[in-house]
């Protein structure tokens, strides 16, 4: 994408930005993250069909924030993970530079924050149409067939972690799963286990998963952890008419009451 390198050579040249994360092909032409500090590698800068991760989930790491002010390859997913991000104090806005990609793949001109959220405000924020026909299937399944359901998939996780790893808004330095003294969530994989993490993760999920469905396309034994999250964001929308990453001041929805709040799960 010409448009993209031109914009990201500039910003390097001028100093605006220290670092610019994108995509680029690997040896094996898979795409991967790349971070250009040099204007004169900006070339390697790719964004097609096979630029899929979110990049947002570099923001909050110590090494790269260190390098200096970032600008970031950002598609609809990455741009609400960056409002989220925002509106949870991990990130400010004034040490970024948003490199927007729309639908069809072009360069966005995204001068600030306002205009990102009017862009996003006038995007389909539903979860992404290739899962809503699973989703559909899955809620017609009854309580127990879905318990079961997912007592199955998740006795395959080996508690590698990679899920949390390719979120963007699990950013916490110490998760609750590496806490050993008390410990709450048991370190072997087995059932019981894994059914403590996953709920505890889809949970702290609920009104910040932005449905970009990393955490199930980096599973390595390909448990659809995604599905879980990306039917709680269907559940938040319902109850509450929310969607996440809409806006930099948004409310957690798990700890915010209104007098008017639906009251359906009480039975």
């Amino acid at each position: 994408m010409t448009s993209l390198i031109i914009r990201a050579k500039e910003l390097l040249e001028n100093k605006t930005v220290q670092v610019v994360i994108g995509y680029e092909a690997g040896p094996t032409g898979v795409a991967r993250p790349a971070f250009i500090t040099d204007p004169a590698k900006a070339e390697s800068l790719i964004y097609d069909e096979r630029c899929v991760q979110n990049l947002a989930v570099y923001l909050t790491k110590r090494e790269v924030k260190n390098i200096g002010k970032m600008a970031i390859v950002a598609t609809l997913p990455v741009m609400r993970s960056i409002m989220m991000l925002i509106s949870e104090q991990q990130l400010f806005a004034d040490n970024i530079v948003v490199l927007g990609i729309s639908a069809d793949g072009k360069l966005l001109d995204i001068a600030d924050n306002k205009v990102m959220q009017g862009y996003i405000e006038k995007s389909d924020l539903s979860n992404p149409e290739k899962y809503k026909g699973l989703l559909t299937e899955f809620n017609k399944l009854s309580p127990e067939e879905k318990f079961l359901y997912w007592q199955k998939e998740l006795s395959k996780c080996i508690k590698c972690y990679a899920c949390r790893q390719a979120c963007p808004m699990c950013y916490c330095t110490r998760c609750t799963v590496e806490v050993n003294q008390p410990q709450w969530i048991p370190v072997k994989a087995n059932t019981h286990g894994n059914m403590e993490w996953h709920i505890l993760r889809a949970m702290h999920l609920a009104g910040r998963c932005i449905s970009c469905g990393e955490c199930g396309r980096a599973c390595p034994v390909g448990i659809p952890c995604h599905l879980l999250t990306m039917h709680l964001t269907d559940q938040v929308y319902n109850y509450f008419k929310v969607y996440a990453g809409t806006s930099e001041k948004m409310s957690s929805v798990l700890s915010t009451y209104e007098p008017n709040d639906k009251e359906s799960f009480i039975i």
